[in-house]
């Protein structure tokens, strides 16, 4: 029993660094999306809209509409759950506090190398968040919960959503560009490829357990067949 709960207490301890890790990564890859100028992902091209409106900052504004998110949720009978709450507070302190540090680069190469930075950076923290199996974030229970609902498909529920608040954000002043095409197509591979170079002992001590099932004990990598399309984000 007592080592029945020695391996509970690391596991967990294990979930809540990659849980932590991936929000904070993912906070770092926003502010350099930010800072390259090049265009944002669709729901940070409206918290930036929504921040030039408000005199929020950028992480003000992703916690606000997190919670405005969530609020949605109650009517769709979704339960948060600790990564959730994590996602709403970390990102948006961590995306603020790296603006404050991160230099405005002033020539495009440097600018390009940061934009591609921050998507890779975005898929990594996004599998480690994911991994960390504590809870969707604000924005995917969304989905999930709609998806659930409607009977609707995910595609079709996650494109309206993507398609609408970016939008909004672009009314609002938000930066498209080209760092929003490069993030809409690269992201979804960049995510399977991530998984592929994985361990899957690694993995299956993480909230991908399902995907590695009884090859935990295996030193090879997940393969492209065995990843799970990744259509849910950490924002």
């Amino acid at each position: 029993m007592a080592a029945g709960k020695r391996v509970s207490g690391t596991g967990l301890t294990i979930r809540s660094v990659l849980l932590l890790a991936g929000l904070s990564g993912y906070g770092l890859s926003m502010a350099l999306f930010v800072r390259a100028g090049l265009g944002l992902d669709p729901w940070d091209v409206f918290h930036q809209g929504l921040a030039k409106h408000t005199g929020l900052t950028i992480g003000g504004a992703t916690a606000l509409v997190g919670v405005v998110v969530l609020l949605g949720w109650i009517p769709l009978r979704n339960r948060p759950g600790v990564g959730t709450v994590a996602n709403v507070i970390v990102i948006s302190v961590v995306v603020d506090a790296a603006l404050l540090v991160l230099p405005q680069p002033a020539t495009l190469p440097v600018r390009t190398a940061m934009m591609v930075g921050a998507v890779a950076l975005n898929a990594v923290s996004t599998v480690m968040y994911i991994g960390a199996g504590m809870g969707p974030g604000p924005r995917d229970g969304l989905m999930t919960g709609l998806v659930a609902r409607t009977g609707w498909s995910v595609r079709l529920v996650r494109t309206g959503i993507e398609v609408t608040v970016l939008a909004t954000g672009w009314l609002l002043g938000g930066t498209v560009g080209v760092g929003t095409v490069v993030y809409a197509l690269g992201i979804g591979p960049l995510v399977q490829l991530v998984l592929r170079c994985t361990p899957a002992r690694w993995l299956a001590a993480s909230g991908w357990a399902h995907v590695v099932g009884d090859r935990a004990a295996e030193p090879a990598v997940a393969t492209m067949s065995e990843c799970p399309a990744p259509s849910t984000t950490t924002s």
